[in-house]
């Protein structure tokens, strides 16, 4: 009698184990489902998404014997950001078949005098370029390498036609391609850090001076609250005002 019945008992459970092992794929499937992407990005950013790339930054420098304030800061600036964020060498361009080459050749002795000044002549690459207009100006260009906020694709592609009459395309109510691509690679041209897209900024110290100015007031049961006395004054009175 107990044999027959451990038979039965075994036969049930091998029963049971065999509807798990069939249903355990379905199961699975249920589980671990993952929608496949989409053919097209509807979303502005992400047909256009702003990526840190490695290209190239540029100014140029009309040339002339004497650089004024305005120009020397661009380039200090320039300098600055290769800095911060370039690598390799600086390229310097010095145009050739101007007009007035000996003017070209005083730019590119000024702007090499501020390079040094800068700190980085050991790091520039001299090198030159032709005119194609003899009567445009001919900048010096300077360029270097390295970390740059960009937008990953092209702006101005056109894939499908947004009056096509020959298919439903148009019929989506959905947004062109090149919807956003201008805005973003406004906002790209806008960052200053190009890092800050991957990793927040580090916290600056704490102001001491104010810090203890509150907790003396809160010692002394006043309000920590800073008050901000602005009196307005008359800049004229014509009009009686």
């Amino acid at each position: 009698m107990s044999i027959r019945l451990n038979s039965a008992k075994l036969k049930a459970f091998g029963t049971r184990l065999a509807c798990l092992a069939a249903m355990a794929p379905l199961a699975g499937c249920g589980v671990n489902r993952t929608l496949p992407a989409p053919a097209v990005a509807q979303d502005y950013r992400d047909r256009h998404p702003v990526v840190l790339a490695d290209a190239s930054t540029s100014i140029d420098v009309l040339p002339s014997a004497r650089i004024d304030y305005a120009t020397t800061g661009r380039i200090r600036d320039f300098v600055l950001r290769y800095r911060r964020f370039g690598h390799g060498q600086i390229t310097l361009l010095a145009p050739t078949g101007a007009k007035d080459q000996l003017a070209v050749r005083g730019g590119v002795d000024a702007v090499k005098r501020i390079l040094a000044e800068s700190g980085v002549s050991g790091a520039v690459y001299v090198a030159s370029y032709p005119v194609s207009d003899p009567n445009l100006a001919a900048p010096v260009r300077l360029s270097f390498q390295g970390v740059r906020a960009k937008v990953a694709g092209r702006c101005g592609e056109w894939p499908a036609d947004l009056a096509s009459a020959s298919s439903l395309q148009g019929w989506d109510n959905t947004t062109y391609w090149n919807f956003g691509c201008a805005s973003q690679t406004t906002l790209a041209a806008q960052i200053d850090d190009p890092r800050d897209l991957v990793a927040p900024r580090g916290e600056t110290p704490a102001d001491v001076e104010s810090r203890m100015r509150a907790i003396g007031n809160v010692r002394k049961g006043i309000d920590p609250a800073t008050n901000w006395n602005v009196k307005g004054t008359n800049i004229s009175s014509v009009g009686g005002g």
